[in-house]
């Protein structure tokens, strides 16, 4: 902005320039009476106010100022700008030849920054005397202060625009988001409602009334008394806000949900609510959304309830700590605990697993929390109520953005599948009539030991081949059933005479061969020698009958050198065909 008085007929035009955001009216009136009474105090051709923004500088600022021309508080008088060689080449005098006079006073803000300059101009050489100086600066602090003014309201135009824009904004967002406003004079019991507040409701401006009583009205009854001690527990000052979620009747008679929320905004000196003022939020769509959502969660939870098993999440902690998230109502049958014990830690669930699978279970977790492959486990639990019991878990891991690690699986009760598998297993590793092992589990045996003899050369173990002497005789003279029990009985026999780490078994009809592990030749005899005595001690008893029976027995040693189980078998067989040669009831050796 810059504005002058007009110049008399002697001086140059000079044009009248203004600010953008200076209104015309404001300006013309103040600024240009400012101008015009000081060109009238100090004679001159032209006065101007020259309004800038930030680092632009006024008219002779840049030039280098002699001495005695600056005052200390920015006040520049030039007296000849002809006569002065800072000034004699300035575009400004180049431009204005006329202008022989100069004098500025910097327009200052209350924060000491310059908004522009009152500038005096002339066509003669002059000097300004210490009153008319202090009266151009009286004149720049009006100037000043009319800038800053101007600025002032514009800024505040521009804030006041700005806030309606901003209010414009909510309403609409307000208006689309189904939320409606309510404004409670809490001593006169009245309550305005927005529009958008009676549109969720269904009604017009005209169709509410605004007394507190015939909003409890519209309230569901189930909802009255929680809906009322809510408000009533803010308004007493024991809650911060004023937050509810309840029921509420449309204009057509349905129940809609809302989400009541409000604050008290003013009380009284001695605390007494006046004014409370809300929102109101209709969430009936979000209301119906978690019935649905919990609907599937109450069935997914009575499913795995329902589960004969455990459904469980299973977490470890970046600290090494691990717990159960979540247990299903299994976990009471499978390990006879509840899942608030373990909710926190799994100590209680450890202490109930076999102390010789604990390794086991614990080894399997680490691998599985290591490479995030999923852990499976069969494993033994020793219960209060239920005692030794087989359980069976499965379980997918992923690590958690904590860094710990979570698994979801299942474990069930695998006792019985364990017991008929051991059954399994006995009945074909086992000889049904004598409980011995069958000749195919005895050969596995052998073959073992055979393989840990050749990589310990100092170990040495025996195979005997024992046959029932004339056992065809028993079963001619007694009958096969006679003969059954004398196989019984001999197996009986056998096994009191070995030790835990040798096995016998039956080989087929009446032969039979032992395995003693750790035995040299010597000690396989005496074995022999305490079997033949054990069974000549002990006939078989039928009825009142006494059926004696004799064996032989052929002893051989196994060795390291042996390519095959087969060349130890034929030594002892070989051994035992002797004894039988030489008359039965012998022990022979090879």
């Amino acid at each position: 902005m810059l504005t002058s008085a007009p110049p008399d007929a002697a001086s140059p035009q000079i044009a009248t320039c203004r600010s953008p955001d200076t209104p015309h009216e404001v300006t013309d009136e103040r600024f240009d009476s400012l101008t015009r009474l000081a060109r009238s105090h100090f004679a001159v051709a032209t006065a101007l106010i020259m309004p800038f923004d930030a680092g632009r500088q006024w008219p002779c600022a840049s030039t280098s100022v002699p001495d005695g021309a600056m005052s200390g508080d920015g006040m520049l008088v030039v007296a000849d700008t002809h006569a002065d060689e800072c000034f004699h080449h300035h575009p400004l005098l180049i431009e204005h030849p006329w202008m022989r006079f100069y004098a500025g006073c910097p327009l200052l803000a209350a924060d000491g920054h310059t908004l522009g300059v009152f500038v005096l101009l002339d066509d003669q050489p002059r000097e300004l005397d210490d009153q008319q100086r202090e009266f151009l600066r009286d004149l720049a602090r009006l100037a000043a202060a009319g800038v800053e003014s101007d600025r002032a309201n514009v800024q505040l135009q521009a804030d006041a625009a700005a806030l309606r824009d901003r209010e414009h904004r909510m309403a609409l967002a307000i208006a689309g988001s189904g939320t409606g406003v309510w404004d409670r004079n809490v001593q006169t019991g009245e309550i305005h409602y927005s529009s958008g507040w009676k549109a969720i409701l269904g009604y017009t401006d005209a169709e509410i009334g605004n007394r507190i009583e015939d909003s409890y009205q519209r309230i569901h009854p189930d909802d009255l008394a929680r809906v009322q001690a809510t408000i009533q527990a803010h308004l007493q000052g024991e809650t911060e806000s004023y937050a509810v979620e309840h029921r509420i009747r449309c204009k057509d008679g349905h129940y809609k949900w809302i989400s009541s929320r409000g604050k008290v905004v003013s009380r009284d000196r001695e605390g007494r609510p006046l004014r409370m003022i809300g929102t109101t939020t209709d969430i009936t769509a979000m209301h119906a959304l978690s019935e649905r959502l919990q609907q599937s969660v109450d069935l997914l939870t009575n499913l795995t309830n329902e589960v004969p098993g455990l459904v469980f999440q299973y977490q470890r902690l970046p600290t090494g700590e691990s717990l159960f998230p979540y247990a299903s109502a299994g976990i009471q049958a499978i390990y006879e605990i509840t899942a608030e014990q373990v909710a926190a830690s799994d100590a209680l669930i450890n202490a109930l697993i076999h102390p010789n699978d604990l390794p086991a279970y614990r080894a399997a977790l680490d691998a599985s929390a290591a490479s995030l492959t999923p852990w499976d486990l069969e494993y033994r639990v020793q219960l209060p109520r239920q005692g030794l019991r087989w359980r069976h878990g499965a379980a997918q891991p992923r690590r958690l953005k904590d860094g710990s690690i979570l698994w979801h699986g299942f474990i069930t009760d695998v006792t019985e599948r364990k017991r008929i598998e051991a059954e399994l297993l006995e009945f074909a590793t086992t000889d049904f009539l004598t409980q011995l092992p069958n000749r195919r589990h005895l050969m596995s045996q052998i073959e073992a030991e055979l393989a840990h003899m050749q990589r310990s050369a100092d170990h040495c173990t025996a195979v005997l081949m024992c046959d029932l002497d004339h056992f065809k005789s028993i079963n001619d003279q007694w009958g096969h059933a006679t003969g059954d029990l004398a196989l019984r009985h001999f197996a009986g026999i056998l096994r009191a005479q070995l030790r835990k780490s040798d096995m016998a078994g039956r080989i087929g009809g009446e032969e039979f061969a032992v395995l003693l592990r750790g035995a040299n030749l010597a000690e396989a005899m005496a074995f022999a020698r305490r079997v033949q005595q054990q069974l000549a001690q002990a006939p078989l008893q039928h009825g009142e009958q006494c059926i004696a029976m004799t064996l032989s027995i052929g002893v051989a040693v196994l060795m390291a050198s042996d390519t095959s189980v087969d060349a130890a078998l034929s030594r002892s067989d070989m051994a035992l065909y002797r004894a039988k040669s030489s008359g039965r009831n012998r022990i022979e050796c090879l």
